[in-house]
């Protein structure tokens, strides 16, 4: 399996699932969430209000309508209060729960966005850690028939930090 940061609108990514750093309700908002509602169209609306919302930590899926992604998984990360409230623990079983949806419908490649680092105010390099040692240690036993898994960054800031964690010649 390929590990690699990319900076990307991760809605114009063509890979088996997008993750969705949603909000509970799953029925969109700002920033990743609300442009992933915006390109895939209402029919995500429309599918992620059968779902019942989501707690912390959990991951649920939909199509993906009319993004270039086939499925899309919604999950959602802890809000940061210092690190001592096991935001780190959420944050893992957001990355296992997505893996576990991914290999439910046998995807071969993933893009996840930096969960809980924008309005939620996780760190980034605490983030970064999280995610790729969470994907590193579980993907072969939740999705293994996972080829590429794509860490998609917003800023540049970010990918420095991801290229960093993992281990990329040149951040």
């Amino acid at each position: 399996m390929e590990l690699q940061a990319i900076q990307a609108d991760l809605t114009t990514l063509d890979v088996d699932v997008i993750v969705n750093a949603a909000n509970p309700s799953l029925l969109g908002g700002g920033g990743v969430d609300g442009a992933i509602h915006r390109a895939a169209g209402p029919q995500l609306l429309t599918a992620c209000r059968r779902l019942g919302g989501c707690a912390p930590g959990e991951a649920k899926i939909t199509p993906g309508f009319a993004l270039r992604a086939r499925h899309v998984v919604h999950t959602v990360g802890p809000v940061w209060q210092g690190g001592g409230a096991g935001e780190p623990e959420v944050l893992a079983a957001c990355y296992r729960n997505a893996l576990v949806c991914a290999g439910e419908v046998q995807a071969r490649s993933i893009a996840f966005p930096c969960i809980s680092t924008g309005v939620y105010g996780y760190p980034v390099s605490a983030a970064a850690e999280v995610a790729v040692d969470t994907v590193r240690s579980s993907w072969r036993s939740l999705a293994s028939g996972l080829e590429l898994v794509l860490f998609c960054c917003f800023s540049a800031d970010d990918l420095w930090v991801y290229r960093r964690v993992l281990g990329c010649d040149e951040p």
